[in-house]
């Protein structure tokens, strides 16, 4: 049987770690692409010997690209940026997108998987959107029978979403409800975006398709800080803070090393992160998603006052 080849752009990310895992798993011989190699060799036990591979990549660079997209049948792209540090939306979202698109087809890669995200937009007033939509239109025009990914917000263990704001709650009194907190999302489980990828590259009736992934429960953003505050088991104010303000702010938290906040964030979050109704989805795929209830709980427990044995403790208490 022929040895199954895949490069992973960008594969030492959080959702890139989960992918390897499960790509680990089906048997395919994985080279992970990255500009900084040494920064995923974290990932090599995810596998058999010699089955996690490196490459220095930058996506950017199109004769990088084509060296480290030898050999391989297929590609997945998961570079993305929240926030600019000395790279660009449009360079990592768009034009390096277009350039594993292009280098793919032009070197009969027969198969290829792009991250994109719920809310590409051309016409967002979010730089994000705009270029993740750029990102897109730019690989279905070199290869159209490329799958596109969309997922919600994703969580699971390294997330950068409950975990930010579990560790926000242990520093500060109150949690801002950026809008007034009813913007709604509906997050999607890493452990089960890693299945779609996995599952995509073995369905012939995927390519050319566009995916949104969902979790099953929509949740306005008040919602998800109180799963936060409940599973920390912390007591603070929920204050709502308009757009305006949030924007105002952003401006300033903008220039930390690892902002909490962006002005580009604060207008993705003037808009619904769900899925659309006439997408293809997670059930096109034969998954079925993994609650927020269902993980979330096994590692916001790091952030309570008492860590895991915080229940135990209030249960002799009584």
């Amino acid at each position: 049987m022929e040895a199954k080849q895949i490069t992973v752009f960008g594969g030492s990310g959080f959702l890139g770690r989960h992918a390897i895992r499960a790509l680990a798993k089906v048997g395919w011989r994985i080279k992970v692409a990255n500009r900084h190699p040494n920064r995923g060799f974290f990932l090599r036990p995810l596998g058999q010997v010699g089955q996690i591979g490196f490459v220095k990549c930058d996506v950017t660079e199109p004769e990088q690209v084509e060296t480290a997209l030898k050999g391989s049948q297929a590609a997945i792209y998961f570079p993305g940026l929240l926030a600019p540090r000395g790279q660009s939306f449009e360079s990592v979202h768009a034009a390096g997108a277009g350039n594993v698109a292009e280098a793919a087809a032009r070197m009969g890669v027969r198969q290829l998987i792009h991250i994109s995200a719920i809310g590409a937009d051309s016409e967002s007033e979010s730089r994000y959107a705009q270029t993740k939509a750029e990102g897109e239109a730019r690989v279905r025009a070199a290869f159209p029978s490329a799958v596109i990914l969309r997922p919600s917000i994703v969580f699971g263990p390294e997330d950068q979403f409950f975990n930010k704001f579990a560790a926000l709650a242990r520093m500060v009194p109150a949690l801002p409800l950026i809008g007034g907190g009813h913007t709604r999302f509906q997050p999607v489980f890493v452990g089960d975006v890693a299945a779609a990828i996995a599952t995509a590259l073995e369905k012939p009736d995927a390519a050319g398709k566009t995916y949104e992934l969902g979790g099953p429960t929509i949740y306005t953003f008040k919602e998800l800080m109180q799963i936060v505050l409940r599973e920390t088991g912390r007591s603070r104010l929920l204050v709502p803070l308009p757009f305006a303000l949030a924007s105002l702010k952003a401006f300033f938290l903008q220039f930390a090393p690892n902002p909490l906040l962006t002005p580009d964030q604060v207008k993705l979050l003037r808009h619904d992160n769900v899925v659309a109704p006439t997408a293809f989805t997670f059930a096109d795929l034969g998954i079925l998603p993994t609650t927020v209830e269902a993980e979330v709980p096994a590692y916001l427990w790091r952030f309570r006052a008492k860590g895991e044995y915080a229940d135990l403790v209030s249960e002799r208490a009584r």
